[in-house]
């Protein structure tokens, strides 16, 4: 009996194996199904590093910027008025001398001689003018009892006027001798800074000598003069209405080295149609010489002050082909990029006029890093960078 039951029994196996592997093919499909089914959890970008600054509130100063020449308020060059040798030279080589102060000496000596000639005249008509008096009173008597002509009377009358009239041409003369003598000394008619001496004791010097003596320029104070584009006169027209004397600032070419302070004194009359700019001037007090006639100088001119101006510094200003931007840090930490209108920058600073709010964070350095809607945290330099904006 044993035996007839044994096939019976492998079948019986064989049917519950197969059964048990259809199940766990169906479960093995079942399960990968699932997991295909079952999206991924989506990978989270760590957050970027940055210097972070916030958007602070303050007055700034508006100045229009440009580059401009120092020139000498006033430039003379001294000549001689009369012909001559030059006997000496008084002045030094670059000294700064003073109104009035002699210069140069002229040889006088044939000036002199003309000044004694025309005395020497005067002298001899004064007496033939006393005479000529004595005279007109004799005939004066004896006309009144009819011992001479009244044709001899005005004649002589006539004679002393004419004499008088000579020795008043001889005042005239004499008064142009001097003149003529006083250049011979000549004088700073400025006071100022003496350059090159042109020429050396011992030649003759000319009236009409182009080249001149000696040229002073006065350099303190001394004016700058510089251009800004034509559409600013009228800012420039308004502030001076209501602040009187626009402060101009001139600072050194390389560098941020502020050279002098001063005031505008002049906006030209018209507009420059070749280049589009007006001409302006700017007079500056120059004790210490800091500005040189021919020095290139950078020139700011201060039309007022932008008022509690909404102020970040300069690198938080980004640019693209959209526009320009800024990156604003939302309190979660994610990055916004947000369109921003800029008035001007200046000084590392920029004024914003539309986009940010005070208080708000923005990102001062490490923008290359950062994508919209990224997590950013503040990087070590944050701090200092904070503190050097409230500043």
């Amino acid at each position: 009996m044993d035996n007839r039951s044994s096939p019976l029994s492998k079948q019986h196996w064989l049917r519950r194996g197969a059964f048990l592997l259809a199940i766990a093919v169906v479960a093995w499909f079942a399960w990968r199904n699932y997991i295909e089914a079952v999206p991924a959890a989506p990978k989270v970008a760590p957050a970027v590093s940055a210097t972070l600054v916030r958007v602070a509130r303050e007055d700034v100063p508006n100045f229009l910027i440009g580059v401009g020449t120092v020139q000498a308020l006033a430039t003379v060059t001294v000549r001689t008025r009369v012909d001559g040798q030059l006997d000496r030279v008084d002045y030094v080589e670059g000294q700064d001398v003073k109104v009035g102060q002699m210069l140069a000496q002229l040889d006088t000596r044939s000036l002199r001689a003309q000044l004694e000639q025309v005395q020497a005249q005067k002298a001899k008509e004064e007496a033939q003018l006393a005479n000529a008096r004595l005279d007109l009173g004799r005939y004066q008597q004896l006309i009144k009892e009819d011992a001479t002509s009244q044709q001899t009377l005005d004649t002589q009358r006539a004679l002393v006027a004419q004499l008088q009239a000579a020795v008043q041409t001889d005042e005239a003369q004499i008064h142009y001798a001097q003149v003529k003598l006083g250049y011979a000394t000549i004088t700073a008619p400025l006071a100022g800074r003496v350059g090159a001496r042109l020429v050396d004791p011992g030649n003759i010097v000319h009236a009409s000598d182009a080249n001149g003596l000696v040229v002073i320029n006065q350099i303190d104070p001394i004016s700058v003069v510089f251009t800004l584009p034509g559409d600013t006169v009228q800012a420039i027209n308004g502030a001076r209405q209501g602040a009187h004397k626009l402060p101009v600032l001139a600072y050194a070419r390389e560098g941020d080295t502020l050279l002098a302070r001063g005031e505008l004194v002049l906006v030209n009359n018209q507009i420059d149609v070749a280049s589009g700019t007006v001409l302006l001037k700017a007079r500056f007090a120059n004790p210490k010489h800091m500005l040189w006639p021919g020095q290139y100088v950078n020139v700011r001119l201060q039309l007022g002050e932008h008022k509690q101006a909404l102020t970040v510094p300069a690198p938080v200003v980004q640019r693209s082909q959209a526009g320009i931007y800024a990156y604003v840090i939302h309190g979660d930490g994610k990055a916004e990029m947000r369109p921003i209108e800029v008035l001007q920058i200046q000084d590392d600073k920029a004024v914003v006029a539309k986009g940010l709010q005070a208080g708000e964070t923005v990102v001062l350095e490490g923008q290359y890093k950062i994508k919209p809607g990224g997590s950013v945290v503040a990087g070590p330099g944050a701090a200092a960078a904070a503190t050097g904006a409230r500043r």
